[in-house]
């Protein structure tokens, strides 16, 4: 609950709410300039620009009481704090149906839409539509009416009252999508996986009323000024046009991704905030007990057999690859074997050099009593598709039993977090060691010798496997850079926003950075390539890889030289840069139109 509070706070105050401020602010404020205006002694008050006109018969009934606004109380004698009371509850309900759309959103929107026949997106253009109506309602009375018709026949208060408030927010948080820092990426993790316990619905509300608390700050100062500035009460009409012009450019803004602009020309003030908050532990305080042993274990490596816990199932696997007639691999299979279980994915390049290792540990120990299972985690939409997974294996030349893991059940099982992962278990099913990442296979290679001769005593052992470690170890090294809206790293040109775009070059580029040039459609995981697309981008390493997927060429310019490479099938990796040394260098490449690029990857 903390870790979510802490979190929500870091992201209400990142450059990301920037956009919605503005309509926060004057929505806290506009009800009240309605509510504030003094009910006169006797005679009706005149309605305000949208307020509903009283009826002769109510107008007869009440003649010594003012005509209230629509959704409000008719304050008589002694009456009229009441509604000041009422109305000064608008910020709230405006930042609280943010916090609860924006929520409900985030935790089950993925999970809800993947078993609906419905856009991934429809959410966002369903909020999207919503404030453009409200903003029109808000300066239009006539609208106004007409939408509040439906909700009079079934005797609720019209939009535009207090309860408006709330449904303005409910429409905020179908649009508003703030900096993914790690306690959000966590929560979306983890209902795109089904994983939805009630850690999760705790770590979600805690960080709900995190972010909630800096935009209610923001909200309650609209309010502010409504109640002390005398031009608000005396332009009301003028303010009310004011703020529903705001929504509707903020609906506008948001569909032609022009706040980008500003979010890109803001630094974030908050990265290293969420850095810190990522050191402490996020991905654990989801996991169970068991998967938080492993975590511990993988923390702290040691070169001996250490007690992780019981090792968790491996279940909720769609189909079985390199085992007879594809039938899975039972507990049965493993009674007193010595197992290590290896979380992979076959795009990525981490795994990729890792895996000559495992592929050599079981071709060398399999006689011995060593049970390799592959578990394939998909990283991207591609390596769901078992096809894929089967090709990569190939290429690779997996020979041990893989298990395509794409619900992420195996995954959430052992709390793991990283590609690649292996965890050794011994012959009496407790994990003894956690390997996050490439490198060290000395070490795991030595518990492996260790735990078969524990558990096989008379067994005799060959000789130690001898595979090159390409492990890099240069800390200089650009770190991997992902391509997708979703999880753009790197880009100068963040965020990239959806849809189709056309991108241009800047002046200058930093290091260890990419932007891009052309136009290009963005997706949430890859950039497909339309009318002149290129990217360049900046890189220290000795090798450089781009994955990427469909039909087409790519043209890749290095220290003047330029090659074409022929992309054809599944997303795979593509070797464009590989020197004997790393080096500081630029690479341009061009894609032909169609093809998907994911992301770099070095070495």
């Amino acid at each position: 609950m903390l870790i979510g509070i802490v979190g929500g706070i870091i992201t209400g105050i990142s450059p990301c709410v920037l956009p919605v401020l503005p309509v926060v602010f004057l929505a806290g404020g506009v009800q009240d300039t309605r509510s504030r205006r003094a009910a006169p002694a006797s005679g009706h008050a005149a309605p305000a620009a949208g307020e509903a006109v009283p009826r002769a018969d109510q107008a007869a009934a009440a003649p010594s009481q003012a005509v209230s606004a629509p959704g409000e109380a008719v304050p008589g004698p002694g009456r009229r704090g009441r509604v000041e009371r009422r109305a000064s509850r608008r910020p709230y309900l405006v930042v609280a149906g943010l916090a609860v759309s924006f929520s409900a959103f985030t935790l089950l929107g993925t999970l809800v839409l993947s078993v609906l026949p419905l856009p991934t997106d429809i959410v966002r253009w369903a909020g999207l539509v919503a404030l453009v109506l409200l903003g029109v309602a808000m300066m239009f009375p006539s609208v106004q009416h007409l939408l509040e018709r439906p909700f009079a026949r079934i005797g609720q208060r019209q939009v535009s009252g207090e309860h408006g408030g709330f449904v303005l927010g409910l429409a905020l948080g179908a649009v508003y999508v703030p900096c993914a820092g790690p306690v959000l990426a966590a929560i979306t993790v983890a209902g795109a996986t089904g994983r939805i316990g009630l850690g999760t619905v705790a770590l979600t509300v805690a960080f709900a009323c995190g972010t909630a608390l800096p935009l209610l700050g923001f909200a309650l100062a609209g309010r502010g000024v409504a109640e002390r500035v005398r031009a608000f009460r005396d332009r009301e009409r003028g303010v009310r046009l004011v703020a529903g012009a705001v929504m509707i450019a903020l609906a506008v803004a948001l569909t032609f991704n022009v706040t980008d602009a500003l979010q890109r020309t803001v630094p974030d003030y908050t990265a290293s905030l969420n850095k810190d908050l990522d050191s402490a532990g996020v991905s654990a305080a989801l996991g169970s007990d068991q998967a938080a042993g492993l975590t511990a274990c993988a923390q702290e490596p040691r070169p001996v057999p250490q007690n992780c816990g019981k090792a968790p199932a491996i279940s909720g696997i769609q189909q079985w690859l390199n085992t007879p007639d594809g039938a899975p691999v039972t507990a049965a299979d493993l009674a007193g074997k010595v197992v290590l279980v290896d979380f992979w994915a076959y795009s990525c390049i981490n795994c990729q050099r890792a895996i000559p290792h495992v592929q050599a540990w079981y071709s060398a120990y399999k006689a011995a009593g060593l049970v390799v299972i592959g578990v394939h985690t998909p990283e991207y939409a591609f390596e769901h598709v078992p096809a894929n997974v089967a090709a990569g294996a190939r290429r690779l030349h997996i020979t041990y039993p893989v298990a395509v893991d794409n619900g992420y059940t195996t995954w959430n099982n052992f709390g793991n977090d990283s590609w690649p992962a292996e965890y050794l278990i011994d012959a009496t099913g407790q994990v003894r060691h956690v390997a996050i990442g490439e490198g060290d296979y000395s070490t795991t290679e030595s518990l492996i010798r260790q735990l078969l001769t524990a558990a096989h005593p008379a067994v005799t052992l060959p000789a130690s496997t001898d595979v090159a470690d390409t492990t890099p170890d240069d800390p200089d090294q650009t770190p991997e850079t992902y391509l997708g809206a979703e999880r753009v790293t790197n880009g100068v040109q963040e965020p990239l926003g959806s849809g189709r775009r056309t991108f241009s070059y800047p002046q200058a580029l930093p290091e260890d950075a990419f932007a891009l040039t052309g136009t290009w459609t963005v997706g949430e995981e890859a950039l497909t390539a339309e009318e002149n697309a290129g990217i360049e981008l900046s890189f220290f390493a000795s090798a450089a890889y781009l994955d990427v997927g469909g039909t087409g060429t790519i043209t890749a310019t290095l220290d003047g030289k330029t090659t074409t490479y022929q992309v054809s099938g599944a997303p795979n990796i593509y070797t464009l840069a590989d020197r004997p040394s790393p080096g500081r260098d630029t690479l341009t490449v061009t894609l032909s139109p169609g093809l998907t690029a994911y992301s770099f990857t070095f070495g």
